[in-house]
């Protein structure tokens, strides 16, 4: 198919370059902190909105888009053809990882085995291009939401032979992503929720769904599956409420079924902010707790109360979001997957690169700035100025439990001082960070 032939391959020309179609900070082999900036970012292409999603929203029912295989009879010619123009797209654009839902490569089926048959031969397909281009695969997944079938959920549904049917897309999903050699496993439970109380039973659900999980997770040593499974926190949309409201609230969840050592999160920049956080709050407590996985990237429109999916473009926030990230070590299996679209009026396969190319240079020169911050360590000094009573006898004391409450007390009572508080500095560690950016 010849939809991507007037589109040269990206380079990099430069912050001076003109050329729309250049990268004008994304500089791959330029080496940032000891690594390559390939490497540090670990980009990844997303299949659905990239290649699947045709222009339609809830006012549109026709879609906008009319791409080639979106009109084709046959439905396993265009997941070929789809898949053909993934894979030019994903190479002209120089990202090193894509990502996919089961139903974004492999149309349903009439029956649970022809959905499987299909899913099967376009794994091979796929498998054919990545070892043609050299493409990688970030994470693979299960399209748990889209069906009318999983109305009432995947894991939750009131219905056990739902459950069932889910369990059967998600054990085909992680062989394909085991099969494609993917470096984590996702789940996104969209539909796991529910609209009103008056008709649920959360217990039961929420049961139901650590159920779930725990075979996901048994299944993943048995295939040899080497990377984390997932989960992507979304507090809303489409279901009213969402069991993995935010990343604390997931992680609650891991510890009562016991899986906090087996699972991480997946943070996407628009759930962060629908759940009332800010991107880098989300990475942060996952940094803290000990489940951070993988990122997606894109942004909100903060006049709009829903889930945009627009490419991001705020580069001071982007920059505290990998300084947090990089202070951690950087990510080991995860990456930075743009989990954004063209907006519907954007018709052409030049938009696609447009966004995409917009997308990477933010967080290249987000990650640059990143660096620079690291560099200076003004900001790690004046938190670990903050904090460095913690450091001194008493605090340490504290934190060994060579006090228990009355004793403090106590202590605070014969030494019989007042202690004056010290200033937290905001103001200042706004103007410091601001001066890189």
């Amino acid at each position: 198919m010849s939809y991507l032939k007037n589109i040269a391959p990206v380079r990099y020309e430069g912050e001076h370059s003109t050329n729309p179609l250049a990268f004008r900070w994304y500089d791959k082999d330029r080496v940032v902190l000891g690594k390559r900036m390939e490497d540090h970012l670990r980009f990844a292409a997303c299949y659905w909105h990239t290649f699947c999603w045709n222009g339609f929203d809830v006012f549109g029912y026709d879609g906008s888009f009319e791409r080639p295989w979106h009109h084709m009879a046959d439905p396993m010619e265009a997941a070929r053809a789809k898949a053909d123009v993934a894979f030019e797209f994903f190479t002209k654009l120089g990202v090193p990882y894509y990502c996919f839902h089961d139903r974004d490569i492999a149309p349903e089926g009439a029956t649970p085995r022809e959905s499987v048959d299909r899913l099967r031969r376009m794994v091979d397909v796929l498998g054919e291009h990545q070892q043609r281009t050299g493409m990688k695969l970030l994470w693979g997944t299960a399209n748990l939401f889209s069906h009318r079938r999983f109305m009432s959920g995947a894991a939750t549904n009131p219905d056990p032979e739902i459950f069932a049917m889910a369990a059967l897309q998600v054990k085909e999903a992680m062989d394909a992503t085991k099969k494609l050699d993917g470096a984590n496993y996702v789940m996104w439970g969209g539909r796991e929720g529910y609209e009103t109380l008056i008709n649920t039973d959360m217990k039961r659900e929420l049961a139901q769904l650590g159920r779930f999980l725990s075979m996901a997770v048994d299944h993943k040593h048995k295939i040899g599956l080497d990377g984390p499974i997932l989960i992507e926190p979304k507090p809303r949309e489409p279901t009213k409420h969402q069991y993995d409201f935010d990343v604390a609230t997931v992680f609650g969840f891991l510890k009562q079924y016991g899986l906090e050592k087996e699972v991480k999160v997946n943070i996407e920049a628009n759930h962060a902010t629908l759940a009332g956080h800010s991107f880098e709050h989300e990475i942060v407590t996952a940094l803290t707790l000990g489940i951070f996985g993988s990122l997606d990237m894109n942004r909100g429109d903060m006049q709009c109360g829903w889930d945009t999916d627009q490419f991001p473009n705020n580069v001071p926030d982007t920059a505290l979001a990998l300084y947090y990230i990089l202070q951690a070590g950087g990510f080991s299996s995860g990456g930075l997957n743009f989990d954004a679209k063209v907006r519907r009026q954007s018709l052409d396969a030049e938009d696609l690169f447009h966004g995409h190319i917009g997308g990477m240079d933010v967080a290249a020169r987000a990650l640059l700035i990143a660096e620079k911050m690291i560099q200076d360590g003004g900001h790690a000094r004046a938190v670990a100025e903050r904090y460095a009573g913690w450091d001194e006898p008493l605090g340490r004391e504290i934190h060994e439990g060579k006090f228990d409450l009355a004793a403090l007390a106590q202590r605070t009572l014969h030494r019989n001082t007042d202690v004056a508080p010290r200033s937290g500095r905001q103001e200042a560690l706004e103007n410091w960070f601001n001066k890189f950016v």
